[in-house]
Formats: C-alpha cells, sequence, structure tokens
C-alpha cells in the first residue's frame, strides 16, 4: 500500500503534451492512482473555467488548485472553499506599471478574462487557455474589485528585468511569480499553490510527507517545496529542477505516469 495519499498535478507543460492534451497513458494511471486511494488534484496558474474541462476529462470529483492558489474550488459542485484576490489598490499600481511599458495585461475578475483590448498576445492566450478574453477598454477604469490575478504578457528578459523591479517594490505585499517564461503572474501573497495544497491536505487530514507534487515551473516551487515528494518534469528549467526530489520524464512522455507507477503503485510501469 503507498504511504502518499495525495497527488496534486500541474497542468501546462507537466500533465498536458504539447499539444495541449492529455496523453491515454497519463489518464490509465491517474485512474489507478485514484483505485488505489489516492485524492488526486490538478494544482494549475490557469483559471478554474479553464482547467475545469481537464478535471472532468479526468472524471476528478475533487477540488482543484487553480489561479496559482488564489481559488480553490469544487470541481463538480463549483462550491468555492478558498479565494485569496489581488488587494485592489495593489492591482491598480500593477496594471499601471506594466500599461506605462507598454505590456499587455490580464485581469481575472469572477473566473472572467478581462483584457484593455484583443492584441496579439490575448488570442495566444486565448488559444492556449480555451477562454475567451473580454476587450473592456481601459483597465484601471474597468476594475472597480479585487481582481483574483493579474497577468503580464512580454518578452523573457524585459519580463525577469520587470519581475526583480516588482519585486523590489511588492515583494513583502504580492506574490509575484511566472507560470511560463512570457508571463509573469501577480497573486495574493499566500495565493501559492503550496498554500493551497495544505489546505487540501489538512482538508483530508494528511501530512506533507503524504503528498506528492508535479511540476515543472518556477510557479510551481512552493508546492514542490511543501509536499513530500517534489517531482518536476525532464522539460522543466534548470533552476526548478534543482528544487526537486526526483525529475521524471518529460511532459511528451508520460512523466505523470512514472510517478505514479513507480511511487505510489510500486512498480515501473
Amino acid at each position: 500500500m503507498t504511504t502518499y495519499k495525495m497527488l496534486a498535478i500541474d497542468l501546462d507543460d507537466t500533465l498536458l503534451n504539447s499539444q495541449l492534451q492529455i496523453s491515454e497513458r497519463n489518464k490509465e494511471y491517474i485512474q489507478r492512482a485514484r483505485e488505489a486511494g489516492v485524492h488526486v488534484t490538478l494544482a494549475t496558474g490557469r483559471m478554474y473555467c479553464s482547467a475545469l474541462r481537464y478535471a472532468r476529462e479526468l472524471e476528478l470529483n475533487l477540488p482543484l488548485i487553480t489561479y496559482q492558489g488564489a481559488l480553490v474550488k469544487e470541481a463538480v459542485s463549483g462550491e468555492t472553499l478558498l479565494h485569496r484576490p489581488v488587494p485592489l489598490d495593489l492591482a491598480g499600481q500593477v496594471i499601471d506599471r506594466a500599461k506605462t511599458l507598454g505590456y499587455h495585461v490580464n485581469v481575472y475578475v469572477d473566473d472572467n478574462l478581462y483584457v484593455e483590448k484583443l492584441t496579439p498576445e490575448a488570442e495566444t492566450y486565448q488559444r492556449i487557455s480555451g477562454i475567451t478574453a473580454h476587450p473592456v477598454g481601459d483597465l484601471l477604469k474597468f476594475l472597480h474589485r479585487p481582481p483574483t490575478k493579474v497577468l503580464v504578457v512580454g518578452g523573457i528578459k524585459e519580463l525577469d528585468d520587470l519581475e526583480q523591479e516588482m519585486k523590489h517594490w511588492f515583494g513583502n505585499t504580492l506574490h509575484i511569480t511566472k507560470s511560463k517564461p512570457h508571463f509573469l503572474e501577480f497573486s495574493h501573497p499566500e495565493a501559492t499553490k503550496g498554500h493551497a495544497l495544505d489546505t487540501l491536505a489538512r482538508r483530508w487530514g494528511l501530512t506533507p510527507h503524504q503528498v506528492i507534487a508535479i511540476g515543472d515551473a518556477p510557479n510551481d516551487l512552493e508546492m514542490l517545496a511543501y509536499a513530500g515528494l517534489g517531482v518536476v518534469v525532464e522539460n522543466a528549467k534548470s533552476q526548478v529542477k534543482e528544487k526537486a526530489d526526483y525529475v521524471t520524464s518529460s511532459n511528451d512522455q508520460d512523466g505523470v505516469a512514472e510517478v505514479i507507477a513507480k511511487f505510489i503503485l510500486g512498480s515501473e510501469g
């Protein structure tokens, strides 16, 4: 019998392959993990509505960790268990700085995506996420409630520089991370996958040592640190791999199935 009772899996570049699909082998092994009594959930920076279709494909019936952990919501009933939005004044400051520098900005309110206008960046994001972006003009005038998340799209080097600047000003008041090289994300300081994972583990009476987390990106670091077994896929960046307890095969080589076979089912799959 496995000592692990919970498995949290990132979506993009981890569970999803390069075609943004879940392989049949990964589906099979996730089902086998569930049959072995393991709580399986998704832990993603994606919107809840974007993650939900994958949860339904896997027939998951547990709360999903979305928006980096800012929103934890039941996959079946839609009940919200946890919501930590960005304070409105801080969201406004982030948007203002990003707009001044000419970056495309996404804001998320009530699980809807809002943009100033439909830019090429917005169209690319729509394609990746499968979600429609709503153009609303000036985001600072539009935003009257705390958003669940703010996301800035830009070049890799430019966003690396912006990340350092923003961490200097907001490092103690916001959680700032990258989910993809071109996506810089701003959320509530406690809106991390690690905090959300702890919330669910406690809900089921589990300790961190009973949890496996699988990811690939800087926004996974908190949950990798929290879990008893922090796993990254082979295609992860080197700075993320350095924090892993185990490196599995890539997202295009069924790395999730490999982890389940080895650490939950006790076989090499």
